[in-house]
């Protein structure tokens, strides 16, 4: 059984994976180039996969145009699930479906077509005169 600074490590580097951004260029850790978290190559995902158990980092807070993206030898995978976000990047979402046999399948959303509302005379509230 793993020492309690070791069960402590190896839960933070988890929550560091998933708030750090997968980098295909180069090993290690890295600061990432938004300004915020990290990046992390693949032999750190390797490292903790080997460490842990899994065989897959699902991370989900980076916009990909097509709703998902695998990486790193299909050992992370980004989904996301948010289409056209902020109702201007044209993105597509997904949603991830892992089966009983651990299969992966990625459902892809376009995003809603834009809808012009009708023209409308907005009167301001006489609370506010």
């Amino acid at each position: 059984m793993p020492e309690t600074g070791d069960v402590d490590r190896q839960i933070e580097q988890l929550m560091e994976s998933f708030f750090a951004i997968e980098n295909n260029d180069r090993c290690g850790w890295g600061i990432s180039p938004h300004g915020a978290g990290y990046t992390f190559g693949q032999d750190i995902t390797t490292q903790f996969n080997q460490t842990n158990g899994p065989s897959l980092i699902s991370r989900a807070h980076q916009l990909v145009m097509e709703g998902y993206k695998w990486c790193q030898e299909k050992n992370v995978a980004t989904v996301f699930s948010a289409p056209n976000y902020c109702y201007r990047c044209g993105n597509m979402a997904a949603i991830l479906e892992i089966g009983e046999n651990m299969d992966q399948n990625f459902l892809q959303f376009d995003p809603a077509p834009l809808q012009v509302e009708p023209q409308t005379t907005r009167k301001t509230p006489d609370y506010f005169l």
